[in-house]
């Protein structure tokens, strides 16, 4: 007898155990279940460059803070429009929670930014933007500004007098056209410097080296250059050294990469425009968590952009922005 009470006490807790825990499932499933992280596409223009890779320690650091998963993922070269739409294409299947993004052509990009808006997925843009509304906001430095100030310092490290090269990166990229026009623009105000030649490097060193070369063939008596991104500076600081132009021929680079920052050391470059990438990544996933949560983003957020000298290198501030990583 006192065998059969022990069974029946025995299956009646496993009942219960086996009714509390349907019971835990059907309020869970009510409820949706265990959500998953929320998860954030990031794709730079390339992954090839350190410019992109201190956007992605922003990205990184600002998806630590706020609890989210980022999938860092772009095209082999800032050239591969069709590359960066078929990645962008697939994080849309994959219903990523946003996109954050840096186009490689402002409007062969378009269509998959309002792909991305259909499928209810906001839509972030960071360095280079695309020509359309859709983005909730633009998180990059002003470029057209970084254009007028690499003119107005060059004009005064060639004495406001003398012929000048424009060595821009990628046809129909945002951030390119933008700093070409603040260039031509600015330079055109100084009636004794002549804009002699414009060539894209296609954000190759070694083009830029090329497209150099041809400059100075052409104007061997070139006073100055402005290479409007890290890839064609390097490159045309190369050209310069073998030439043995470094230092004669005043050159303005734009960003920071190492190569730069070296030669700057060196007095091969004279002035960089820099740019703050690391800020680009942090706010720009920031803008991702507050847009997902249904919070208001700024239509526009200006990183900043600062002329770097030698003359200012050791500044505290300056050191800051040139190694955010340290």
């Amino acid at each position: 007898m006192f065998s059969n009470m022990r069974n029946l006490v025995k299956n009646l807790l496993r009942l219960v155990a086996v009714f509390g825990f349907l019971i835990v499932l059907v309020f869970s499933g009510c409820k949706g279940g265990p959500k998953e992280k929320i998860r954030f596409a990031v794709v730079p223009k390339t992954n090839a460059n350190p410019f992109w890779l201190t956007v992605k320690a922003g990205a990184e650091q600002a998806a630590k803070e706020s609890g989210v998963e980022i999938i860092w993922k772009g095209p082999a070269e800032e050239t591969d429009i069709a590359g960066q739409v078929a990645i962008i294409e697939d994080f849309i299947n994959k219903k990523v929670d946003a996109l954050v993004m840096a186009a490689c052509d402002a409007k062969a990009l378009v269509p998959t930014v309002k792909k991305a808006v259909d499928a209810g997925i906001p839509v972030i843009t960071i360095d280079s933007d695309v020509d359309s509304d859709l983005p909730l906001t633009f998180i990059a430095t002003d470029n057209i500004l970084g254009g007028e100030k690499a003119a107005q310092i060059l004009s005064d490290l060639i004495g406001g007098k003398g012929k000048v090269g424009l060595i821009p990166f990628i046809p129909g990229a945002a951030t390119s056209i933008m700093r070409e026009k603040g260039f031509k623009d600015e330079i055109s105000k100084y009636p004794d410097i002549e804009l002699v030649s414009t060539l894209y490097c296609y954000s190759d060193a070694a083009r830029g080296m090329s497209v150099t070369e041809d400059m100075l063939t052409s104007h061997p008596d070139l006073s100055g250059i402005f290479a409007a991104n890290e890839p064609g500076a390097a490159g045309c600081v190369q050209a310069l050294k073998s030439l043995g132009f470094a230092g004669k021929v005043k050159l303005v680079g734009f960003d920071s990469g190492p190569t730069e920052i070296e030669e700057l050391k060196k007095g091969n470059i004279q002035a960089l425009i820099v740019q703050n990438p690391y800020k680009m990544g942090y706010l720009g996933v920031k803008a991702a968590v507050d847009a997902v949560h249904g919070k208001s983003v700024e239509k526009r957020i200006d990183t900043g952009v600062t002329v770097v000298t030698m003359e200012n290198f050791n500044e505290p501030e300056i050191q800051k922005i040139l190694f955010p990583l340290k």
